[in-house]
């Protein structure tokens, strides 16, 4: 038996599953599995609305959801309240994802629903990823695709095996990953990070991008092999001018375009 198999009939024991589901590639196809084995009806996608959640993700996470006929929720979550996550330490995430699970496993058992999936691969097993740790407090809460050994890779081809386009998606991340670990997460820098990413996205029509906030200093950094579009006199006039009306001063481009855990090395 692969793995395929062995993790629908790990999926299949259950009568009723939530979902944490971001609209990024591993909980979407994690979704969409888990509702093709169960059935629609039994499967619930639930998805934070917090400061700390890119825009796009969250419409992004509606319209799939909407897509394959899955019930969707949103919960409001605002991990600034936990001082802990607020002073963005090494293991920020962990606290996020504390909160986080803490919340849909509360909303589960209230809705009668017997486990919790969220969407950890095998490959984020092996970096910077104390997030995972939360995972491991919580009875019910089950990680799938590392549980079965799932890569990245692996989950990308089954997406596109089930005929889903967002097989190629970029990887997401929270809008907190682009601030320096150390420097304080407040609202205000978040909804600027949020509008700067989507201001070169539309610019630039890059599908990856992330701009790190120093404070008055913008670095973006666009997909390695999308670097090309911002080399343009026009369109870096452009973003500049865009991102100076946000309140950044500097705004400086990542040569060497985006690679995760970039940040977590400085």
């Amino acid at each position: 038996m692969d793995k395929i198999e062995r993790l629908k009939e790990f999926i299949s024991q259950f009568e009723s599953v939530a979902i944490a589901f971001s609209g990024g590639v591993d909980s979407s196809t994690l979704l969409a599995l888990t509702a093709n084995v169960l059935g629609n009806e039994r499967v619930v996608a639930v998805t934070a609305s917090s400061p700390t959640v890119p825009s796009r993700d969250l419409e992004d996470a509606r319209r799939f959801a909407e897509k394959i006929g899955v019930k969707h929720v949103l919960l409001d979550l605002n991990e600034l309240e936990d001082d802990n996550f607020r002073k963005n330490p090494p293991n920020r995430c962990y606290f996020c994802k504390k909160m986080l699970l803490s919340r849909i496993t509360e909303f589960a058992e209230l809705e009668g629903i017997h486990a919790v999936f969220e969407g950890t691969n095998a490959d984020e097993l092996r970096g910077h990823r104390p997030g995972f740790r939360a995972v491991s407090e919580f009875e019910n809460v089950y990680s799938p695709w590392a549980m079965f050994g799932f890569t990245k890779d692996e989950i990308r081809w089954l997406a596109g095996e089930m005929g889903y386009e967002f097989a190629d998606k970029p990887s997401m991340a929270c809008l907190s990953s682009r601030i320096p670990f150390g420097i304080e997460i407040n609202e205000e820098k978040l909804r600027r990070i949020d509008a700067a990413e989507n201001l070169v996205i539309a610019i630039a029509k890059v599908k990856q991008v992330r701009v790190r906030d120093f404070g008055e200093h913008a670095i973006i950094e666009a997909g390695r092999e999308e670097r090309e579009k911002l080399f343009s006199i026009e369109i870096a006039d452009r973003i500049v001018e865009e991102l100076r009306k946000l309140g950044y001063k500097n705004v400086l481009m990542d040569l060497e375009g985006y690679r995760t855990g970039k940040l977590s090395e400085t």
